[in-house]
């Protein structure tokens, strides 16, 4: 980590000191740009911080085929082809963009919420938690892309979205690795002691290790990993609905008062809310 936050210093000089820089520390003094990063990271985070467990809970604690799970795994998407056309009539009719990228992130800590709920048998629940997170999400990442290019020059905007998708990937990976850390601790947490060390690892290692314990000895395994496993989940859940609100107060501050050219042409120089 120290050598890695070194490299990112020199990175950070180099382009401040160079005469051509890849990536212009002009772009983040914009009052709209650095938040617009910051925001779609956070954003980023939870949605791929929630597809982590879900997926797995489908597939290792349903007992769905990897068929049967990527068909129940398209109902979530329903709400995402309805949030984005929402979001954008609601900045056009006025509302401030703030709040909407505000409520965007409050609909995802709700739908982080439900999966605090769920038990080993709760496909419909996991299935609306997960909808709900997209739809908040896809909110949120809809309005951001508009903003960061809308507050930077024309002649900057393929750098400053390569930047943003740069922070969303990083955003993803960070969230599968923290809140993968989190469930995968309470996991181990409460598998029992006496489970064979495997299975102390992941649950698809226990659900390995139950096919070869006869009889109950091996169901008993499956229940546990199973009951483990949707703890940790929850513990995440838990986690990333704190962390969403926290970006939901954040993105009311920092993008209250931005505001972006108007995309009209036939209007160049009006900015709106």
């Amino acid at each position: 980590m120290t050598i890695g936050l070194l490299f990112a210093a020199l990175f950070v000089h180099r382009q401040r000191t160079i005469e051509s820089p890849m990536i212009p520390p002009s772009l983040f003094r914009g009052r709209g740009f650095a938040p617009a990063v910051s925001l779609n990271l956070l954003s980023s985070f939870g949605m791929m911080g929630s597809a982590l467990f879900t997926t797995q809970y489908l597939q290792s604690v349903l007992g769905k085929s990897s068929m049967e799970a990527a068909l129940w795994g398209l109902l979530p998407t329903v709400l995402v082809g309805v949030a984005a056309p929402v979001a954008a009539q609601l900045v056009q009719r006025g509302v401030n963009r703030a709040y909407v990228v505000s409520g965007g992130f409050v609909l995802a800590a709700c739908g982080y919420g439900m999966l605090t709920a769920a038990g080993t048998d709760s496909l419909w629940l996991v299935l609306a938690g997960a909808g709900v997170i997209a739809a908040g999400i896809v909110t949120v990442m809809s309005q951001m892309m508009d903003l960061a290019l809308g507050t930077v020059p024309v002649e900057k905007a393929g750098t400053a979205s390569s930047v943003l998708e740069t922070g969303a990937e990083f955003g993803g990976a960070l969230g599968m690795a923290l809140l993968g850390s989190i469930g995968t601790a309470v996991y181990r947490h409460d598998i029992p002691d006496a489970a064979p060390a495997a299975a102390h690892e992941t649950l698809g290692a226990a659900l390995a290790v139950a096919q070869q314990l006869p009889g109950r000895a091996g169901e008993a395994l499956v229940t546990a990993a199973r009951e483990a496993f949707t703890s940790g989940m929850q513990a995440a859940a838990v986690a990333g609905a704190l962390l969403l609100l926290g970006a939901a107060v954040l993105a009311a501050v920092t993008l209250r008062r931005v505001r972006v050219r108007e995309t009209d042409p036939a209007e160049p120089e009006k900015v709106c809310v």
